[in-house]
């Protein structure tokens, strides 16, 4: 991609994927551009579970009520972890390193989505939060922030339309 610019206009988020598997090489640098992302005081509270197994994926497609069951499409999703008693800012840092997976993965091509999980409810009311702790076998020290569904693009998808921007969102101080 040749300007930053013109990746955060055509990253759109993907929830169709093809079953083509990523290669270790993607896999990789989408991980390396998480660990590269900044964290409060340099802490890196952040932690990641990268999930490929098929029937993995299924179980946790169903971890929320609703948002998530596209994950089962998907050939890998990566559980966005933090410790809180690392750093009391652990959402914004786990946030920033979401962030940076997708923007790497429209990088490379390739399709994602933020699927959110802190703060939501499966559908008899648990915490979706717990049902991905159940899944994974995950120590209760650390939260879930989110899973990242990553693959080839299963569709295209129009880029943003700039006519749409909320400038009316924006003030200025004087």
């Amino acid at each position: 991609m040749e300007k930053f610019s013109e990746l955060i206009k055509i990253r759109r988020s993907m929830r169709k994927f093809t079953a083509e598997k990523l290669t270790e090489e993607q896999l990789k640098t989408i991980l390396r551009a998480a660990l590269m992302s900044p964290s409060s005081k340099g802490t890196h509270c952040w932690q990641f579970v990268v999930v490929q197994d098929e029937e993995t994926l299924a179980q946790l497609s169903h971890c929320k009520a609703q948002g998530a069951e596209f994950l089962s499409g998907a050939p890998c999703g990566v559980v966005v972890l933090a410790d809180p008693a690392v750093s009391d800012v652990w959402i914004e840092d786990a946030s920033v390193a979401s962030t940076m997976m997708l923007l790497q993965a429209e990088d490379l091509g390739l399709g994602a989505c933020w699927i959110q999980v802190r703060e939501r409810t499966m559908p008899d009311g648990s915490q979706a939060e717990e049902e991905v702790r159940r899944i994974l076998q995950l120590p209760a020290n650390l939260r879930v922030l989110s899973i990242i569904a990553l693959g080839n693009k299963g569709m295209e998808r129009k880029p943003f339309n700039e006519e749409r921007l909320l400038w009316d969102k924006v003030s200025q101080w004087k």
